[in-house]
Parts: structure tokens; sequence; C-alpha cells
């Protein structure tokens, strides 16, 4: 682990979690809790990760919640626990509780509208096994693409989803390995701040990413609460931590649970 924040404390903010009432544990999921892979619907859970959230769900003490660009029906079977945690997402416009309540935010027709027109294209072109549609907006995936490949499909695409964002007012947003176009205020720093402040401002909370759609989450949560980088090379951040997966990721967990669960 490596502190990136020269004003972080990791054994203070472990001191006040293990006292706190109120303690909430927000995580990414595709290259935090699990690795990458091309097979997207293979993507499962580091060995240990599973056991050591069940362990921290029964414990009942922490709020875990898993934030997601992924569709919650994609997660749950993935994620594979008996009793799930809460889930965002579509970076935020799902949500699944821990009562089994799913709420989905309505979508204006003209986001709609561009949506299902991005969608329509990306079939059009071949290439709707790439793609991926969700609630909030179409994803494009090059993972396991040639460089090469991956550099003019990039380009390809940009600039098709770059005229339809704007003439529908979307957004266009890169992630690793990828491109999506959605929503505009879909981000994970929206849901990060919901959050936030659902639990209060005494509660002691985390949030582990890896991506660059987790940067906005991290600086969502900068002077509120500990956030941290889950990545095997470090790159510039905002977060506090860098912690490598899975052997540091599930050391921190376990310190977690250490602290009471």
């Amino acid at each position: 682990m490596e502190t990136l924040n020269p004003e972080l404390n990791l054994e203070d903010f472990f001191n006040t979690l293990g006292s706190a009432e109120k303690r909430g544990l927000m995580l990414d999921y595709d290259g935090t809790l699990a690795p990458f892979r091309v097979e997207r619907e293979k993507a499962t859970p580091y060995p240990g990760i599973r056991e050591i959230l069940a362990h921290l769900i029964s414990a009942d003490r922490t709020h875990i919640v898993i934030v997601s660009g992924r569709q919650v029906s994609d997660l749950v079977p993935l994620i594979g626990l008996d009793r799930l945690p809460e889930i965002w997402g579509s970076h935020g416009l799902e949500r699944l509780t821990i009562n089994n309540e799913s709420k989905l935010a309505e979508l204006s027709p003209i986001a709609r509208q561009g949506l299902d027109r991005a969608h329509k294209w990306i079939e059009q072109e071949g290439l709707a096994n790439k793609s991926e549609k969700k609630p909030s907006g179409v994803a494009f995936h090059w993972r396991g693409v040639s460089p090469d490949n991956a550099k003019r499909l990039s380009e390809k695409i940009r600039k098709k989803w770059f005229s339809i964002a704007k003439n529908f007012g979307l957004i266009l947003f890169e992630f690793d390995g990828g491109l999506e176009l959605r929503v505009a205020g879909t981000t994970k720093a929206n849901t990060v701040e919901r959050i936030t402040a659902e639990m209060g401002a005494k509660a002691v909370l985390a949030y582990l990413g890896d991506d660059l759609t987790d940067e906005d989450a991290f600086r969502a949560l900068r002077g509120r609460g500990l956030s941290i980088l889950v990545r095997d090379s470090k790159r510039e951040t905002a977060a506090d931590l860098w912690i490598r997966p899975p052997q540091e990721l599930l050391q921190f967990l376990e310190r977690w649970l250490e602290c009471g669960g």
C-alpha cells in the first residue's frame, strides 16, 4: 500500500473506523473486485473477495455498496452472494437496495432517442459484439483488440458519437478499454454524493476504484472519506491511497473487518 495524500494517516483512519457508529464502503466492480476479462460475463471476483464481502455483510455494521458502470442485472450473478449488498448500476441510474427494491431513473425522450441512434449505428457497422447497451448509455469495448485496430475503432466511434452527443445532450466518456456515450449527470460522483448525504456527516466512508470513471468519485469524497486506487500500476489520480489487487485489496478489507465489520 502506498499513501498518495500526505495528510492521510491510515492508522488514524482505522482507529476512527473502529469506534464509528456508521460506516460505508463503496466498491467499484471491474478492475477493483474482479480482474478485467475480454469475455465480460466471466469477470468473477478475485479469489477470497466473495468470502470477505459475505463476512462484512453478515457483520451488519458496514453499509456495503457496489458502484459500477455495469447494469445491475449483469452484476448480481457475477457477485455471486446469497445476501447481496446495495448495488448502484449504470453509473448510478439504477439502484438495487439491500431490501431488493429496484429503482431506475427516467430518461428524457431526447436522451433515449440519442442512445437508440448510437446503438443502431453500432449494429449497422457490424460492431454489436463489442458493444454494451445500458439504461444510461451505450459502451464500446476494445479490450482484446490489437492496438492498431483499437486506435482505428476509437477514432471512428469517437467521431460519430461526438456528433450524437452534441445533438442529443449526451456526454462522451473514455474509460480503460473503451468509450461510453451516456446521459449527462449520471456519474459515480453523483452516486457518492447521494450515498454520503444519506449516511450523514458522522459516517466513516471509503471508496475503492480503478478506472478513470472513478476519479470523479474520488474527488467527490475528498475531505469526507478515504479514496483508494486499486490497480496493478500507479497512475496520476485524485485518490488518497494506492493498493494492488488482489493481495493488498484483501489485506485492506480484512483490516476493515477486524475493526468490527
